[in-house]
């Protein structure tokens, strides 16, 4: 049953081993100008909403250079298993919280991984009064359900293997998908523990 998987270990992990070429697929722009060999995990953080009574854990730290230079910025990657109406302003917290204690830039990310609604989910935090805007927080978002998954077949990357398990799919389709997933993973050249990362992250999510 889909409410057993581990969500948040199963992108944390496939995140963590295929980051840069996450932000290939996804984001290029990005990974134009991050030196792949500067990427360093930090720990996880933990928060707390005093207000609403609930605990956060921030998914992926990474502190990341720029290409060439000696300066250093932080990617903050969420991965939301389901939709939550407050979001936007977690959002915020979080980025709030790692400027004050690290004190770089941070690059916000967000990849909603639930499978409804299909409605667009929102990019910014905003916060104004009728004579003033005072906060315009903007992330940027992958919505997997809002991706077609044949869009992706012709992809060379690892990150598209796994993730076309969790995108757009008719419940016919769900039989095709699988196997072009796993034909997709056996082209790719990839050392046994990761092939074994992403079918098992295809079987989770792909279930027959």
């Amino acid at each position: 049953m889909a409410s057993t998987i581990d969500h948040d270990r199963l992108f944390k992990e496939l995140l963590r081993t295929f980051f840069i070429e996450f932000l290939e697929l996804f984001f290029p722009d990005v990974a134009a100008y991050v030196d792949p060999a500067s990427i360093e995990f930090l720990d996880k953080e933990v928060f707390t909403d005093v207000t609403r009574g609930e605990r956060y854990e921030a998914d992926l730290i990474a502190k990341v250079a720029f290409r060439g230079q000696d300066t250093s910025f932080l990617i903050h990657t969420e991965a939301q298993g389901k939709r939550q109406e407050h979001f936007p302003s977690r959002m915020f917290g979080y980025f709030a919280r790692f400027l004050e204690r690290y004190r770089l830039p941070i690059y916000p990310i967000v990849i909603f991984s639930y499978t409804s609604p299909l409605k667009a989910e929102p990019k910014k935090y905003l916060l104004k009064f009728p004579d003033l805007e005072v906060l315009k927080f903007q992330y940027r978002t992958v919505q997997l359900n809002r991706l077609h998954w044949r869009d992706f077949l012709r992809s060379s990357n690892p990150v598209a293997s796994a993730l076309m398990a969790r995108m757009y799919i008719k419940k016919k389709d769900r039989p095709r998908v699988k196997m072009e997933c796993l034909r997709l993973l056996a082209t790719l050249g990839l050392n046994p523990a990761k092939q074994q990362l992403i079918s098992g992250f295809v079987d989770a999510y792909l279930r027959l």
